[in-house]
């Protein structure tokens, strides 16, 4: 059972897929993660079309719902991915 804990309380339910994703997230130690790598990596699958990396863009939203503390901490970075940065960093 994978659980995530935000201040020592258990955080919303994490679908496996948004569990997966955060482990991306933080396994990358700051690097940018493009949507396609995202894909390729928590998904399983390479989309050459570009046409599912909308899936991407929504299992973000809903882990930044799930997880508000650490929102503000997933950056979106235009035209290349997403990175989990420090409240420190712009």
């Amino acid at each position: 059972r994978h659980t995530v804990r935000w201040d020592g309380e258990p955080a919303s339910h994490l679908t496996a897929k948004g569990f997966a994703l955060l482990v991306a997230l933080l396994k990358a130690r700051g690097r940018v993660l493009s949507r396609e790598r995202l894909l390729e990596d928590v998904w399983g699958y390479t989309d050459p079309e570009g046409t599912r990396t909308r899936t991407v863009d929504v299992h973000v939203r809903r882990l930044r719902e799930k997880l508000p503390g650490l929102a503000p901490s997933i950056r979106t970075v235009k035209s290349a991915g997403y990175r989990l940065s420090r409240e420190d960093e712009d």
